[in-house]
């Protein structure tokens, strides 16, 4: 049974912050194993790579077959049936029109004394995208990463999606095929960040790395950051569900299942105002695993980390909600628009009860790599926005110097800098000949 927390009780406050503290991950001390693959990647490149691809994918490759070739990738994505391939071209294309509506514009105007001012964005040069391989082989990650990624004009893109024992889901590269991307890599784990961070004689070094992944993933984006960009440090899926009594329960159990079968580590939270009806999605969801397919998964994280919450009423739930800042919120409720126009942190809303979580995985167009463990305190969604860069401009003429120089060269003295301001004196000595 999950937990069953009712806002009004005395204890309430110090159960809501255990449950915001809990640790939902098994955490391993993985950063030692990580640093040592690192380093050995670094180190032997292509051959550490291979090695441990052989050891922790039970796959034995050659430089010449890390990456697949564009035959083996005709070969596999021709297996993919005529209905899926419409459902992933859907959602690359809803993926895509989504996305170009980010870009951002560059931007210039003159100042009060003449000066040009403003900004230009340029895209990264090159970006790895990791995709999760093994018990979890998506191919809404490839798109997810890949489009925001060629919107944005990054000229190279190299995905490293891990095939254990050899096998590869034709859908991955078919969602590659449809972003656009030919160099895709059969590696995964620590060694491939390294490889795309470092990299070793097949694979080129990139600027930038996308994409969930395991802990020994996580492990080595975190060791790789400042060699190269991040997007985020992902954790383990989460969902909130806001919920009135005038939903269906077993609507509601299945859209807090769709987040806790992905891992056991996963967390499903309902905040409703009934307690009735929270009692009734309990039932609902102990139904529908008896007939999941994950239904191990799923069960372990629901009993383990799930919890049902009954507020007082709704302005309550959007203040707990904000404080839990959830990777997912779903609100079904009968004012939603207004609840979530009221919400400041969250990965990503969805609005009504006909707005289940699992469009937004696939098919909606917004992203689904958003941040967890409540980090949407701080921090946004994979975006185009995480493959460009901002570069300021300015342009002084001479009667802009003579009207703001002598401030700049009055706080370089001020701190202590000399060449600074000598560096601008220089230039008003010059205007007062």
């Amino acid at each position: 049974m999950p937990q069953f927390l009712t806002s009004s009780d005395a204890g309430f406050d110090a159960a809501f912050a255990a449950l915001l503290t809990m640790k939902r991950e098994d955490s391993p001390d993985v950063d030692d194993v990580v640093a040592g693959i690192i380093a050995d990647v670094r180190a032997r490149g292509d051959a550490a790579v291979i090695e441990l691809t052989a050891k922790f994918d039970r796959l034995e490759l050659t430089p010449e077959t890390l990456a697949f070739t564009p035959e083996e990738i005709a070969a596999e994505v021709a297996k993919v049936s005529l209905e899926d391939r419409a459902a992933l071209e859907l959602a690359a294309t809803r993926i895509r029109a989504y996305h170009e509506r980010q870009l951002p514009e560059d931007a210039s105007w003159d100042g009060q004394h003449g000066e040009r001012l403003g900004w230009r964005w340029t895209p990264v040069s090159a970006a790895g995208l990791y995709v999760p391989g093994g018990l979890a082989s998506y191919p809404s990650s490839v798109l997810m990463n890949a489009i925001p990624a060629q919107v944005a004009g990054v000229n190279r893109l190299a995905i490293c999606a891990p095939t254990p024992a050899g096998i590869c889901n034709p859908l991955v590269l078919l969602a590659a095929e449809l972003s656009g991307v030919d160099e895709i890599y059969r590696i995964g784990g620590a060694q491939a960040i390294a490889a795309l961070a470092f990299g070793t004689e097949s694979i080129a070094p990139v600027d930038k790395i996308t994409g969930p992944g395991n802990a020994f993933v996580a492990a080595a984006k975190r060791r790789v950051f400042g060699k190269v960009g991040i997007d985020m440090i992902a954790g383990p899926s989460e969902i909130l569900v806001i919920a009135d009594k005038d939903n269906d329960p077993d609507w509601i159990a299945v859209d807090l299942l769709s987040q806790a079968e992905h891992d056991e580590s996963a967390q499903s939270i309902l905040i409703t105002d009934d307690a009735e009806f929270g009692r009734a999605v309990v039932v609902a969801v102990e139904a529908q695993l008896q007939v999941l397919e994950r239904r191990d998964i799923a069960a372990k994280s629901w009993q383990e980390f799930g919890a049902v919450i009954v507020v007082r009423d709704m302005e309550e739930a959007v203040l707990l909600s904000d404080r839990i800042a959830p990777e997912h919120l779903e609100i079904a409720c009968e004012n939603a628009d207004a609840m979530a126009a009221e919400i400041q942190h969250a990965g990503a809303i969805f609005i009504g009860a006909w707005t289940p979580e699992a469009i937004g995985d696939y098919i909606g167009g917004p992203n689904h790599v958003l941040p967890t463990a409540r980090s949407a305190r701080f921090s946004s969604g994979l975006s185009v926005m995480d493959f460009v860069k901002r570069t300021t401009l300015s342009k002084m003429t001479p009667e802009a110097l003579k009207a703001i120089g002598p401030a700049a060269e009055r706080l370089a003295a001020s701190e202590g800098l000399q060449a600074h301001g000598l560096s601008v004196r220089a230039r008003l000595d010059r205007l007062n000949e």
